[in-house]
C-alpha cells in the first residue's frame, strides 16, 4: 500500500515540497504519495488529527506552524527540542515525533554542494528568530572559530547565543568561548568567512545595516530565502565585497531529503533534484 505524507502550511500552493519528494520517491524506489495540504491558521492539529486518521505516515511544517508542531509533538528528536520548532512529523500510532531537518539541511547544502568547511571558520549569523536558533545547533556542531548573532534587537540576539552556550564541540571545549550575540552596530570592525541572513529582510526588499569591511577575502554570503535571480541580501553583500553569494534552494531540497530519510530511513542524492529545481527557477 503506497504510504502517504504531506507538507502542512499557510499559504501552500508555491510548495515546491511534492515536487521534490516525487522525484527522491522515484529515485529511491519508494512507494508514496506526498501532497500539500492548507491547514486553516488556527486549525493546524485538526489538520494533523486528520491526516494521521487517514493514515498519513508523516508530514512537513513549513510557516506559520512550525511551533505549534512543536507543541504538538509528543516525542522530539534533541535538534527540535533544541531548535524549539518543528518542520518533520512521523506518526506511529498514537505517537508524533518532532524533528527538525532545517539546521541539517542548511549545513549539507554549504558543507557539501557549496564546499565550504565550517571548520575553523568565523561566521556571522543574521536574525535570531526561529530560522536562526534551528541552525544554531548544526553550525557549532562544525566547529567554527567564532559564530556571533547579530539582530536589531540585541538582547534577543545575546539570549540566543546564552541558550545555547552549553553546546559540548567535539574537541571537547564549550561553544561558550565561541558564539556571543549583539547588535549590527556591534559588528563594525569585525569581518567574517561566512554570513548568513536567517532574516526575512529578502522578502521585503530591505537592505541590512551591515558595516563596510564585513566580508573577508574569499567569503561566502548565504541567504536563507531563495527565488529567481539574486536576492535582495545576496546582491547587498556582492556590492559590500562578499567572494561568493548563493540562495537557500539547496537547503530547500537537502532538509528535505533529511527528512526523506526520518521517514524512511534512505538519504536520497540531491544533486539532480536541485539543479533541475534551478532550471525551473530560471526559466
Amino acid at each position: 500500500m503506497t504510504d502517504r505524507y504531506c507538507v502542512f502550511g499557510n499559504p501552500i500552493a508555491h510548495s515546491r515540497s511534492p515536487a521534490i519528494h516525487a522525484a527522491f520517491a522515484a529515485a529511491c524506489g519508494q512507494d508514496i504519495a506526498y501532497a500539500a495540504c492548507l491547514a486553516a491558521v488556527d486549525g493546524f492539529p485538526q489538520a494533523v488529527a486528520e491526516f494521521c486518521a487517514a493514515g498519513g505516515k508523516g508530514a512537513n511544517v513549513t510557516v506559520p506552524f512550525k511551533e505549534e508542531a512543536f507543541r504538538l509533538s509528543t516525542r522530539l528528536s534533541e535538534r527540535a527540542a533544541r531548535a524549539g520548532a518543528v518542520n518533520t512529523l512521523a506518526f506511529n500510532g498514537a505517537e508524533i515525533f518532532g524533528d527538525n531537518t532545517d539546521g541539517a539541511g542548511l549545513v549539507r547544502d554549504i558543507a557539501a554542494n557549496l564546499n565550504c568547511a565550517l571548520a575553523g571558520q568565523r561566521i556571522l549569523l543574521l536574525g535570531a528568530g526561529g530560522a536562526a536558533r534551528g541552525a544554531l545547533a548544526p553550525l557549532l556542531a562544525g566547529q567554527p572559530a567564532e559564530l556571533f548573532i547579530a539582530n536589531r534587537s540585541a538582547d534577543k540576539a545575546e539570549a540566543l547565543a546564552a541558550a545555547f552556550a552549553d553546546i559540548a564541540l567535539p574537541q571537547g571545549g564549550l561553544s561558550a568561548a565561541v558564539i556571543g550575540g549583539g547588535s549590527f552596530a556591534q559588528l563594525a570592525g569585525k569581518s567574517f568567512d561566512l554570513v548568513i541572513n536567517a532574516t526575512s529582510a529578502s522578502l521585503s526588499g530591505q537592505a541590512l545595516p551591515l558595516p563596510p569591511g564585513l566580508f573577508a577575502a574569499g567569503s561566502l554570503a548565504y541567504d536563507m530565502m531563495y527565488g529567481k535571480g539574486e536576492t535582495p541580501f545576496m546582491a547587498q553583500a556582492r556590492a559590500q565585497g562578499a567572494a561568493r553569494c548563493a540562495d537557500g534552494l539547496g537547503m530547500l531540497v537537502e532538509q528535505a531529503a533529511e527528512a526523506f530519510f526520518v521517514w524512511r530511513g534512505v538519504l536520497p542524492k540531491t544533486t539532480a533534484v536541485l539543479a533541475d529545481l534551478r532550471r525551473q527557477l530560471a526559466a
